[in-house]
């Protein structure tokens, strides 16, 4: 592409990771590939502010070929963008996150939720995970605000964890309209994703001139699934799991957060606040929806000191911090070792596959890491 990426190139062997696994780790990828677990797919690795690995394996869609142009649905990747225009919102000023939600987006104390705060709503302990919002309020600002103010509770907030899929984050989105006039996609864009130099390959709310890179998701059966990949989804940027991006740009977004808020030079948040935002809050009380604990932060899941951990790789370091996408995808980020991940593929897998490819893929990138 001929902007200039963020993140330079540099040798696995200069970055001071192994190249033998992470020949390990594509021939992983490349195995899942022949014997018809997903498409295509894409992978990236970058450490101390350097491009280490970026790969794409197999078909984007049917009969094209992966590039390293291509989009792939992020599914709830999308989740750490969101909270992160959140963060932003914190840090500027305009809310506290231990704010009661409706102190910022009046009516949403409807139905005893007036005493939610950020905290509880991005630690997936807001009390109303099935809640859902129709298609039809996605290009409709006012009908999203009137749906997610009228979601019912379903157990008193704060007394459980269990994963919001879509709820928790489509309040963020009318939150960030409410407290910033702008669409949650132009302010994220605008807030996040551009300051980072990676507005041609993240997208909340991908443009018409640019569905053309989306890579489609697949079923498990190999049908194309829908409504992923139509162009009304495609242009929603749905806040919890509709954004699409590439793997290096993934890759060099943890980067910014596990570098104190900075990447090239370009800052979007401070140390402290990401301090306070990657810690955990639920610390090893289950989450329902996962079967183990989860060790949320605001945003992100942490690996902690648990014997076992979604998606992170069982010999990350504690601190390891990140999310996945339904079946397809996770990226991480190391503060320790300031190593950085993303896979992303192209089909939602179930989960007892899924589970521990991710944690295969993961230990092999941590196992990269020697010096």
């Amino acid at each position: 592409m001929s902007h200039p990426f963020p993140l330079p190139a540099a040798s696995p062997a200069e970055l001071g990771l192994d190249p033998a696994k992470l020949d390990l780790l594509c021939a992983r990828i490349e195995a899942d590939i022949a014997a018809g677990h997903h498409p295509g797919a894409q992978l990236a690795l970058a450490r101390h502010g350097k491009l280490a690995l970026f790969r794409s394996f197999g078909q984007a869609r049917k009969g094209v070929a992966a590039t390293d142009e291509s989009l792939w649905l992020l599914y709830s990747n999308t989740k750490v963008i969101t909270a992160a225009g959140l963060w932003a919102l914190a840090e500027d000023g305009r809310l506290r996150l231990t704010d009661p939600i409706a102190q910022h987006l009046p009516g949403f104390e409807a139905g005893g939720k007036g005493g939610i705060t950020f905290i509880e709503l991005l630690t997936h302990q807001a009390g109303f995970p099935s809640a859902e919002v129709p298609a039809e309020a996605w290009e409709d600002a006012g009908l999203l605000r009137e749906t997610v103010c009228a979601f019912a509770l379903e157990w008193e907030p704060g007394s459980r964890v269990r994963y919001h899929p879509a709820a928790a984050h489509w309040v963020a989105a009318a939150v960030i309209r409410a407290v910033s006039g702008e669409d949650h996609r132009a302010y994220l864009r605008r807030r996040i994703i551009a300051p980072l130099g990676l507005e041609a390959e993240i997208f909340v709310g991908v443009p018409p001139e640019v569905q053309a890179r989306t890579a489609d998701m697949h079923d498990v059966d190999g049908s194309v699934r829908r409504p992923e990949g139509t162009p009304a989804h495609l242009a929603a940027g749905i806040p919890g799991g509709g954004g699409y991006g590439t793997a290096r740009a993934m890759a060099a977004f943890y980067q910014a957060l596990i570098q104190g808020g900075s990447l090239a030079g370009r800052r979007i948040l401070s140390p402290r606040m990401l301090a306070y935002a990657i810690r955990n809050y639920t610390g090893d009380r289950p989450d329902e929806y996962n079967a183990m604990p989860m060790h949320r932060g605001l945003g992100p899941h942490l690996r902690g000191t648990t014997p076992g951990i979604r998606g992170l790789g069982a010999n990350a370091h504690p601190a390891t911090f990140g999310h996945g996408g339904v079946g397809s995808s996770y990226c991480w980020g190391d503060p320790d070792s300031g190593l950085s991940f993303a896979f992303l593929s192209n089909t939602r897998q179930s989960e007892e596959f899924h589970g521990p490819r991710m944690d295969t893929l993961s230990t092999l990138a941590h196992a990269a890491i020697i010096s």
